[in-house]
């Protein structure tokens, strides 16, 4: 089994004698194995998972941009609302 891109970034925030992974298993410096607990990275993992879900979803900067460069105060307050629509779609985990 090999760890997602998501599970390694958590694993080694979690775990920072971590310096390698190959598939499931992670090395410090000298190469020894480093023993994790799965169910702990996981848990890293699902709590952030929030963060891609809105990146995926927020309207483009530009449009904020635009707005303000206009002094378009109806586009602004639409990229604001969008943004809001997204952060209560996508919340944080407690």
């Amino acid at each position: 089994m090999n760890l997602t891109t998501s599970q390694c970034e958590a694993l080694y925030s979690l775990y920072p004698q971590v310096r390698s992974i190959c598939g499931d298993e992670a090395f410090d410096v000298d190469g020894n194995k480093v023993q994790y607990d799965m169910n702990l990275i996981q848990a890293k993992v699902d709590a952030t998972a929030y963060i891609a879900q809105r990146a995926a979803k927020y309207p483009p900067i530009t449009d904020y941009i635009d707005g303000v460069v206009k002094g378009d105060q109806t586009q602004i307050d639409s990229y604001i609302t969008a943004c809001l629509a997204v952060k209560a779609k996508y919340p944080k985990s407690k």
